[in-house]
């Protein structure tokens, strides 16, 4: 995939931006193993949190949003798996605008017919010959879903991927699922003690290290209105000598002071803290669901932080198979469409000339200047 992206030009680049945010950057994130299976330990199932001693971190939809910078999407618009799922196939023509003969002869089958994931090559000649440009973005943002984001089978897209890389050209949020498949992994890793993680593990590690950019104990952090996180942290040299023991010796020691509780890189706004009856955000992924309290996380947004209501957070972990699941889809849906948000807390987070020079700009957006005044 990374040759395929090197091989584009900047203008394909920038129509896949345009519409899929920073994903190709994920390609470049080199994961290191010592430090996620010490952070896997640290995780703590009953809160869907990381917990360090008296530190809790937790990925939250806006930061994962910012971290994408994910265009053309509705924030409360979620995706919600189908009571009847529509046909892999006919997804598939849809998204790669190929014949039903070119995508079931590409479809691996299984048992009675059923259909299991595409294979990668597949997708890859298809990126490489297709003759529509917009199709070979679309295919190319298919595959990172199916084998970065949501990477079930090795080198096959799983069949639950296009129905919601489908509803993304709707305005409809990745970043929801993104989560619940993420905290879902973590939960079964650490309840098992092992297990392969299914998720997106170069943003989880992206996310969890921009908590740590502190040279001299002084933040640090470049913003401009083009700026982007994933490209900064592709390009930042990290050791990747220190052991597993040695990152548990560090995770367990952390304190407080070491932590820069306010994400530098992100605009101020509304958090998403609780939905509907729901006392915290219950999140649909794509095979499953799960919830979080974001309250737990308000020291990352400089806040007092505390233990929130979580009566009935482990019930609303389960995955979509047979009939009972629907129900609590149902729910979970509507209570979407219920949204209550937090307060606005205080635009104090940069300092940066460039920071300082977008945020008036944003304020007074519908200021006139001094040459926009009465003729």
């Amino acid at each position: 995939m990374k040759e395929i992206w090197g091989q584009w030009d900047d203008e394909v680049k920038q129509l896949f931006y345009c519409h899929y945010g920073d994903l190709p950057y994920l390609l470049d994130v080199k994961v290191d193993e010592h430090l996620f299976r010490a952070l896997a330990q640290y995780w703590n199932s009953a809160y869907s949190c990381f917990t360090f001693g008296k530190v809790d971190l937790v990925p939250t939809i806006e930061e994962y949003t910012t971290l994408l910078r994910y265009p053309k999407i509705q924030i409360d618009r979620i995706y919600a798996r189908p009571a009847n799922v529509p046909a892999f196939s006919k997804k598939l023509m849809n998204i790669t605008g190929m014949s039903e003969q070119w995508v079931t002869t590409r479809i691996k089958q299984k048992g009675y017919g059923k259909c299991i994931p595409i294979p990668w090559r597949n997708l890859r000649e298809l990126i490489l010959v297709h003759s529509d440009v917009k199709k070979r973005v679309d295919v190319f943002a298919l595959s990172i879903y199916g084998l970065v984001i949501f990477p079930k089978a090795l080198e096959h897209v799983d069949e639950a991927v296009p129905n919601l890389f489908d509803r993304l050209g709707k305005g409809t949020t990745p970043i929801p699922a993104i989560l619940a498949e993420t905290f879902r992994s973590l939960n079964a890793c650490r309840r098992a003690g092992e297990g392969r993680f299914i998720g997106c593990v170069q943003l989880l590690l992206s996310w969890f290290h921009n908590y740590f950019w502190k040279v001299e104990k002084v933040s640090y952090c470049i913003f401009s209105e083009n700026y982007s996180l994933l490209k900064e942290l592709v390009a930042t040299p990290r050791r990747d000598n220190v052991t597993e023991e040695n990152w548990m010796i560090v995770l367990q020691n952390l304190q407080e002071e070491d932590v820069e509780w306010r994400t530098p890189w992100m605009v101020p706004d509304k958090i998403l803290y609780l939905y509907g009856d729901f006392d915290w955000v219950p999140l649909l992924g794509v095979w499953g669901a799960v919830g979080y309290a974001p309250l737990l996380a308000l020291r990352q947004y400089r806040s007092r932080q505390f233990t929130p209501l979580t009566y009935g957070l482990a019930q609303y972990e389960f995955v979509f198979t047979g009939n009972n699941y629907k129900k609590k889809v149902c729910e979970i849906s509507n209570a979407w469409n219920q949204t209550r948000r937090m307060k606005k807390f205080a635009a104090n987070p940069m300092t940066t000339p460039e920071y300082d020079r977008w945020w008036n700009q944003r304020l007074n957006d519908n200021i006139p200047t001094s040459d926009q005044g009465n003729p």
